[in-house]
């Protein structure tokens, strides 16, 4: 691993700039000891010291450092792996993926546990209700459910494990990686560094960390993304029988597309199709002749490989009946289905709308999804979370931690 990510633990140059652990506790945040774990405390001031760094997609460089120096001060060691900026609009400082293990400087590790360390735009302050923690208390803020709290939970479940020498140090291996709200990058990066190691690692089973409601997810749709792009013909508005209107072809198309099956399975329900954003034209009095929908496709069939591309195929055959030589399916990137290992005790069960990183990491393991908090708060503008929820996503990281080594 080490011949791949460059080894931080004695820079100084980085630890100069890191982020202080925020404490929780204060005269009107008392900790309730009645029912709470022993890890309680710890657990809620790491969970507030990440919400707290704002970390948008593409500015990840401060939460990365606050990980890194949290981790190595606890005998971690914590590598980092450079990911290239997609534009220049990022800012002047570097993004990595941050690795971390305890034990041999050369680990073989079984099992992988993962999540993201960006968030979407705005940075939402963090917040808790006053009053005595309990496992009731609200904490809100970015990142909070999305997807931070699966990082807090995944970093105190290991450390509980260790601390009670429950596993190995070195059969675990810990991953956040950058850019996952946008285009899977960082993991896309972790995974062709893993292809061109020599002594390639073979994890057994890697854990996602993702909002999951703290349920163990049996997959999650594919997704098609990208934009439909329509030619026309400039024409006055008043003669439009001279031109060909751009913005009225996508009208017809859309109506199509929504009004279409695009593919449907037992498991994942209908393929869903969101057009995000619609614009075209320069004026009410002219027939447009550019017009631009940015697209995203869930995908409820497979494959994981192809069944994206099965849905592009049906969406290219409608565009084609509107008008074969006007419209164009730009994609980004596609997937089918994403099917997870869900056959663990003491797991409620569910299947997922949205997508991961879990494509993006090639490799035959076993995949696990799972973490605390909703999907349905996640993104928006009160995303939240409670206390229980982090402590109840702790002891499940840990069961299914657990279950992978054994398996």
């Amino acid at each position: 691993m080490r011949s791949v990510i460059a080894s931080i633990v004695a820079s100084t140059c980085l630890r100069a700039c890191l982020a202080e652990q925020l404490p929780l506790a204060g005269s009107h945040h008392a900790l309730v000891p009645d029912d709470a774990p022993s890890y309680r405390s710890e657990l809620l001031s790491l969970h507030k010291s990440l919400v707290t760094i704002p970390s948008v997609s593409g500015n990840e460089n401060a939460v990365g450092n606050f990980v890194v120096e949290y981790l190595t001060d606890r005998g971690y060691i914590a590598d980092i792996q450079f990911v290239p900026k997609r534009n220049n609009t990022q800012g002047d400082k570097e993004r990595f993926n941050v690795v971390a293990w305890r034990g041999d400087s050369n680990p073989t590790p079984k099992v992988l546990v993962t999540s993201h360390i960006d968030v979407v735009p705005p940075h939402i302050d963090y917040g808790i209700e006053d009053g005595p923690v309990t496992k009731d208390t609200r904490i809100s803020g970015r990142g909070s459910v999305d997807a931070k709290g699966s990082v807090a939970a995944i970093i105190i479940a290991l450390e509980d494990l260790l601390s009670h020498d429950r596993v190995d140090g070195s059969d675990v291996m810990l991953l956040f990686v950058v850019g996952e709200e946008v285009s899977g990058d960082g993991m896309r990066y972790f995974s062709d560094s893993l292809k061109n190691m020599t002594e390639q690692p073979a994890f057994d089973a890697v854990i996602f960390g993702e909002p999951t409601e703290n349920k163990l997810a049996c997959g999650h749709k594919g997704g098609l993304f990208g934009e439909i792009v329509a030619q026309g013909i400039a024409s006055h508005s008043g003669y439009p029988w001279l031109g060909k209107s751009a913005n009225e072809l996508m009208v017809h198309a859309m109506a199509k597309i929504f009004a279409t099956d695009l593919g449907s399975s037992d498991l994942y329900g209908n393929t869903t199709f969101n057009l995000g954003r619609f614009e075209g034209g320069v004026a009410a009095n002219v027939v447009p002749e550019h017009a631009r929908a940015g697209i995203a496709i869930r995908v409820a069939i497979g494959p994981e490989k192809g069944g994206g591309e099965i849905v592009r195929e049906r969406v290219q055959k409608i565009l084609n009946e509107i008008d074969e030589d006007a419209f164009e399916l730009i994609s980004s990137h596609s997937y089918g289905a994403v099917d997870c290992d869900c056959d663990v005790d003491g797991f409620e069960t569910a299947v997922m709308n949205y997508g991961t990183d879990i494509p993006n990491l090639a490799g035959d393991h076993t995949r696990y999804l799972y973490g605390p908090g909703s999907i349905l708060v996640a993104h928006g503008p009160n995303e939240n979370l409670t206390v229980g929820d982090l402590e109840t996503a702790v002891e499940g990281f840990q069961k299914l931690i657990l279950h992978a080594l054994k398996a």
